[in-house]
């Protein structure tokens, strides 16, 4: 087969020359490839393998590109890359690859194409397009990867137990690209993985998450954690994911299963945001119902205080899996945290309790709005247009009290300085109080969100507290 088409970019015509030039037997392949097939688009990553130096093929291109761009070289690993227009070519010379049990990184030596098809992950990303003279543009396909596109299946090129073994986070990514492209994968491959899931603690932290998000950015997230759970990877992430399964019974009463629920938002919230990170809190929303739960003979199941410890779990969580403990995170706790406050404000809306939300929200308030109507997953039409139709009124109401009191982002009205020139004071307690009280008098509407409103407060707030004025 012939796909010429897949090189009508004008980069492919100058590592053509190049490959001419050297006489080096070079291919495009792996993900470039496998989208094209797909027609997803056109992809900004390139990998070039070729039988000889990555390096020297690099070198070579980029004396002939325009404006010749900087080589970025990495010895270590015989590969080198450089950047054209809005793409990012990886050059690599062919290899195969040998593991040890204690690591996932191999030894690596000279090889073939046939080698280098051999260490790749999967038989989608295994197909290769000829740039040599003799047979441009001809498709290279040893392992039927065609027909996995075609059947929408992921599978290995070689003994999947030997794969994952070899390097576990191809584990990962197996679920990564089974959820990214809503791709099965083959029965003997997900046998693998389950039994080889012990070896995913060779992995460091970092390329966990870098995979757990790209899961997360998918269009239907659930489907990789369903997968994660069900191959014993998940325990090993997120324990605190596995601690909401399950339902329980007494005397009767039940609770939801918070486990699937969880992942019934975070789909929920995928459809309607693509920031990852609110796909985190909606991932994360609900982990503080399993320390917390509690039966009451008299009220059934409760999980009072879950958000306050959820959102404490969220820095354990980060912590641990070495995310980033800076605003990101912060962001993610506080949606946690926050993400009971307008469902129990839904049912009674007043300006007051909105207030309140908005000073606590801050610029976070129409994101902590859309984690809330994502978490609406009842199955009952009655209620589900019922809750939606709050939420409506919830959001109404907030536009209202943000273009009347301006809560958003508060600042009080009177300074320290005023009040201590009221007052005759140096600083001390009473100054914090009384910008407290204001503050308060705000949100519950006693008093309006401007300076003489505030200022005549502070004065008889002042006197109150037994204060003279200058």
């Amino acid at each position: 087969m012939n796909f010429k088409e897949a090189l009508s970019s004008d980069i492919f015509k100058f590592i053509a020359q190049a490959v001419n030039h050297l006489g080096s037997n070079t291919y495009v392949i792996g993900g470039f490839v496998r989208d094209f097939m797909l027609k997803r688009g056109n992809a900004k990553d390139i990998d070039i393998v070729t039988v000889g130096s990555g390096i020297d093929l690099a070198l070579e291109v980029s004396n002939r590109l325009p404006n010749k761009p900087k080589v970025q070289v990495f010895k270590t690993y015989g590969t080198a890359m450089l950047r054209y227009k809005d793409l990012e070519i990886e050059f690599v010379g062919a290899r195969k690859e040998s593991y040890s049990k204690e690591s996932r990184n191999p030894e690596v030596s000279v090889g073939t194409l046939q080698d280098d098809q051999n260490r790749r992950d999967f038989t989608i990303n295994a197909l290769a397009l000829s740039l040599n003279k003799s047979n441009y543009g001809d498709l290279l396909d040893p392992f039927n990867g065609i027909q996995d596109l075609t059947d929408k299946t992921i599978r290995t090129p070689l003994n999947p137990d030997i794969t994952y073994s070899d390097d576990p986070l191809r584990m990962m990514r197996a679920i990564r690209f089974a959820t990214q492209l809503n791709f099965k994968i083959e029965a003997s491959s997900l046998t693998a993985i389950s039994e080889n899931s012990h070896r995913l603690k060779i992995i460091t932290k970092e390329r966990i998450v870098v995979e757990l998000n790209k899961i997360l950015a998918s269009l239907e997230p659930s489907i990789g954690f369903l997968l994660l759970e069900n191959t014993k990877l998940l325990p090993q992430i997120l324990p605190e994911l596995i601690a909401l399964k399950g339902v329980e019974e007494v005397e009767g009463q039940k609770h939801k299963d918070n486990f699937y629920h969880t992942l019934e938002v975070v789909d929920n919230i995928s459809r309607t945001t693509e920031d990852v990170w609110l796909r985190w809190a909606a991932l994360l929303h609900d982990i503080g119902k399993a320390p917390t739960k509690r039966f009451s003979k008299k009220v059934g199941w409760t999980f009072h205080a879950h958000e306050f410890v959820g959102s404490k779990m969220v820095y354990k969580i980060f912590k641990r899996l070495k995310m980033p403990l800076n605003n990101k995170m912060k962001f993610v706790q506080k949606m946690v945290l926050l993400s009971s406050r307008p469902i129990v404000l839904a049912s009674e809306v007043t300006d007051s309790a909105v207030r309140r939300l908005v000073f606590d929200a801050g610029d976070e308030i129409n994101d902590l709005m859309t984690l809330c109507e994502a978490d609406i997953t009842t199955k009952n039409p009655r209620k589900f247009k019922k809750y939606h139709k709050n939420f409506e009124l919830v959001r109404i109401k907030i536009k209202e009290v943000e273009e009347r009191d301006r809560i958003r982002n508060f600042q009080p009205p009177v300074t320290g300085e005023e009040i201590m020139k009221a007052f005759n004071l140096t600083p001390c307690r009473e100054i914090g109080q009384i910008k407290e009280a204001i503050k308060e008098a705000i949100l519950d509407g006693e008093i309006s969100n401007d300076h003489k409103a505030s200022y005549n407060f502070m004065i008889q707030k002042g006197l109150d507290l037994g204060l003279k004025l200058a």
